[in-house]
């Protein structure tokens, strides 16, 4: 099984922190759309270190497909070939207040986006024409002047981050990965996203194969008391930010935890933030993220996905993680799933 952490997303810091993780024995660096543009820490990255590449994700609904795919084609030569455009919807308040553009049937939007950076791609392969004439968007001129041609690498891989069965039914049924959102639990894995790839499979005329599954997993590593402290309040923050965001309720209510969304949705608006840390106990603690020693840690992904999937993604949020409980956490994986 292969290991992906997060890139920090500072780019005058991205070159040195990537050469630092490979050294850690990580497969590949992924990178948030947070305060710093998305793609640029991996422009850093590409010249200076042999792993996988991958935007983690890249919020496709304010960006223009042509902009996508050139960006894409552009870390995909730059990578020689190790880049994975991993592409999300967000939420409308973000679409329409912070980034001011239009939210409309997200689902329906990012299956033309993957489907309209798909056809970009395929002309400039050479392989078709530039018609590309969807609902939300047009693409259907070329001239020599723009076109890239082929790619010595080939076109990237599309991913699609999902929750929902809508979402997880569209990446199943038109990108290349399928990018499960890290606030989940092994139960709404199975019996929510696993059914829903199935359905979205079938509609496509797609078979396993050919879509690749990237399970996102919450890390809290540690090794003395006080590590572990440190990294069980930075996930049951970043859990309690997730819980109370109304997207986010299917997972809690598979687990019987429906009512507390409402009730950290409202503390997120009163701006108590330590209450709604305090709302998260160790039972969900330990459902919706993984918590504990390297080896514990490693054991605990590898039982949940090692069945689905050969690559995870792991983030350490909100708390100081020691490089060797890194290291660590990748040679445990390996030497599980070896």
């Amino acid at each position: 099984m292969k290991i992906d952490v997060q890139l920090d997303g500072r780019p005058e810091h991205a070159a040195q922190r990537a050469r630092e993780l490979v050294d850690l024995g990580v497969d590949g660096l992924f990178t948030f759309e947070g305060a710093h543009d998305v793609f640029v820490p991996l422009v850093a990255a590409a010249s200076v270190v042999e792993a996988d590449l991958m935007t983690n994700v890249a919020i496709a609904l304010p960006r223009s497909p042509m902009h996508l795919a050139n960006t894409a084609y552009d870390l995909q030569l730059l990578s020689r070939g190790r880049f994975r455009l991993g592409l999300g919807s967000q939420v409308r308040p973000h679409i329409e207040k912070r980034y001011g553009s239009q939210w409309s049937r997200p689902a329906a939007r990012m299956r033309e986006t993957v489907l309209a950076i798909k056809a970009i791609f395929d002309a400039w392969e050479g392989n078709s024409r530039l018609r590309f004439e969807g609902e939300f968007t047009t693409h259907t001129l070329m001239p020599p002047t723009f076109d890239p041609g082929p790619n010595p690498y080939g076109p990237p891989p599309v991913c699609l981050g999902a929750l929902g069965p809508i979402m997880t039914r569209t990446a199943a049924e038109v990108a290349d990965g399928l990018l499960v959102m890290p606030f989940n639990s092994v139960r709404h894995f199975r019996e929510r996203t696993l059914p829903a790839v199935e359905e979205g499979l079938a509609r496509g005329g797609r078979t396993r194969a050919d879509l690749a599954i990237y399970p996102q997993i919450i890390v809290g590593v540690g090794r003395t008391p006080d590590e572990l402290a440190a990294a069980s309040l930075g996930v049951r923050g970043l859990l309690a930010f997730y819980g109370s965001t109304p997207a986010y309720r299917p997972v809690l209510e598979v687990e019987g935890w429906a009512d507390l969304q409402p009730e950290l949705n409202v503390l997120s608006k009163r701006g108590e933030f330590a209450a709604m840390r305090d709302l998260i106990d160790d039972k969900m603690l330990a459902t919706l993220a993984v918590h504990g020693t390297p080896e514990e840690c490693a054991a605990e992904i590898v039982a949940r996905f090692g069945d689905h999937s050969d690559r995870v993604c792991c983030y350490f949020p909100g708390y100081d993680v020691d490089d060797r409980h890194i290291a660590d956490l990748v040679a445990a994986v390996k030497a599980l799933t070896s």
